[in-house]
């Protein structure tokens, strides 16, 4: 007869934690998932950006700061590349700080296309400045999924008893976006 308890118990411990580790790695694939759709539409707007500084280019060559400026947040931007498993808030600051200069970058280029009036009617630069207002949606609606996913995962990871099982197996926390210092406040607009 204890065998049989001894057996029963045994059973539900591996079931439980079958089930429990199972359970971690899907919400941690569900996290890798819509990281790279975060970063998927970062890399679309890192590729409209060349077409983009070249249009304005063309209309306003003596505009080399903005112009260099956008192309320097882009390497810089490029260059930090952060995988699921690297996800710690400073690692993703780091990579915010620098997708934020990108976009920066990119409104100082279309404030300075608003004083190019041929630049504005021109059919090339209006489809890829909605590309870009495009991508900025996308990459607003992947980052907020991403958060979505890192909170269902935290609290996976963070619940008893699955925390011991994900203790155990090294499951830990993922970092979330946040908004960017000064988000706050609504940009002022002067003409």
């Amino acid at each position: 007869m204890k065998k049989w308890i001894l057996a029963g118990v045994v059973a539900l411990l591996a079931i439980f934690f079958y089930t429990t580790y199972n359970g971690l790695v899907n919400r941690d694939e569900a996290v890798a998932t819509a990281w790279a759709n975060v970063e998927t539409q970062y890399q679309r707007r890192s590729d409209l950006i060349p077409n983009l500084v070249n249009t304005v280019k063309g209309y306003a060559s003596h505009e080399r700061e903005t112009l260099e400026s956008v192309v320097e947040a882009r390497a810089a931007a490029t260059s930090i590349t952060l995988s699921a498993d690297e996800l710690t808030p400073e690692r993703l600051e780091r990579f915010q700080q620098a997708q934020d200069a990108v976009r920066s970058a990119l409104g100082r280029l279309i404030a300075v296309a608003e004083r190019y009036p041929d630049l504005k009617a021109n059919q090339n630069f209006l489809e890829l400045q909605a590309q870009l207002e495009g991508t900025e949606n996308r990459i607003a609606v992947a980052r907020r999924e991403f958060n979505t996913e890192a909170r269902a995962y935290n609290v996976a990871v963070r619940r008893f008893p699955a925390n011991l099982v994900a203790g155990l197996f090294g499951f830990d926390r993922k970092a979330y976006f946040e908004a960017a210092a000064g988000a706050e406040q609504a940009p002022t607009v002067q003409f």
